[in-house]
């Protein structure tokens, strides 16, 4: 493979614009992305992911995402992942093939959850299946426990990954297991890989053991003060960083409360950003307007460091 940039500090995982009759809306797209750039300083993108509902979407809407994500990222974005995981190895494998036609700058696969593996060979076999249909493209495991119940520690599946999947770069780490990714981090002492942390509330903890970034739904609409949190982190001033995680937990922690999942992240983009992101798939169901008020409400109230 050609010398690539590394992926490192933040990844919106897209949401999927939709009509209000269920039907994607790619037109908008085109303004998502100059938002995320121009807006939230966020310029890696992670496509038909959980925040992007890809499990709810056809085959060949997944591609017409792909396809349009890259098409109107062209020369503003810096890395496209697509999320090409499915329930059946010949859809992932589709999948990964028609990522690398059109340029992808890498694909990750979920764990299949209704036929699950139940060891690292199994999984490993899986995984490398996949990876295998697009030789050319870095390929990321999306560790996601809970949601699809497969519990395999990562710091076991990476032990000769790279042996039987030579692109395999990094893990998107969706799980609370900090001990697991500590591990994990500990062994990659050459930086081979890159770990992407994606439990929000969290990444402060994660960005200390060692995580090269994050992939998540809130940089949707606060890229820009986790930005800011991943500058102070860097300088460091850990006081400030642990301000604007605090304030971002108090925010999810409210919403949390209110019931919050893929539907009401909808909501509160297109509250936040002015881009009409429309409703959920069945069977999830739209945000209630209470919900859409006291988050709208929650999230004018914040004052963060740098006086927004």
């Amino acid at each position: 493979m050609a010398p690539r940039k590394k992926l490192k500090g933040l990844v919106a995982a897209t949401i999927t614009p939709m009509t209000p009759d269920g039907e994607i809306n790619l037109p908008v797209i085109r303004q998502y992305v100059d938002y995320l750039v121009n807006e939230q300083n966020v310029k890696n993108i992670f496509v038909n992911g959980t925040t992007g509902e890809g499990l709810s979407l056809s085959i060949q809407e997944r591609k017409q995402l792909a396809e349009e994500w890259m098409c109107q990222g062209k020369d503003k974005l810096d890395h496209v992942i697509i999320h090409v995981g499915a329930l059946n190895l010949p859809e992932c494998q589709e999948l990964a093939r028609h990522a690398a036609a059109i340029g992808a700058d890498g694909i990750a696969v979920i764990a299949p959850f209704f036929f699950k593996p139940t060891n690292k060979d199994e999984l490993v076999a899986f995984l490398q299946k996949v990876a295998s249909e697009a030789p050319e493209v870095p390929f990321y495991y999306y560790h996601i426990p809970p949601l699809t119940g497969v519990k395999i520690r990562v710091e076991e599946l990476l032990d000769g990954i790279k042996a039987q999947i030579p692109t395999f770069q990094g893990v998107k780490f969706s799980d609370t297991d900090l001990l697991d990714l500590a591990q994990c981090i500990h062994k990659n002492e050459t930086g081979e890989f890159e770990f992407l942390y994606g439990v929000d509330e969290q990444l402060l903890g994660a960005l200390a053991l060692g995580a090269d970034g994050a992939v998540g739904s809130t940089y949707n609409y606060l890229g820009r003060q986790t930005n800011l949190m991943l500058q102070a982190f860097a300088k460091p001033d850990f006081a400030l960083a642990q301000q604007y995680q605090f304030l971002t937990g108090e925010f999810l922690n409210f919403v949390i409360k209110l019931g919050f999942g893929v539907a009401q992240t909808k909501a509160v983009m297109t509250s936040v950003s002015g881009i009409p992101m429309g409703p959920p798939r069945l069977p999830l169901v739209d945000a209630s307007p209470e919900f859409i008020v006291k988050a709208k409400a929650k999230l004018d109230s914040i004052v963060w460091p740098n006086g927004d």
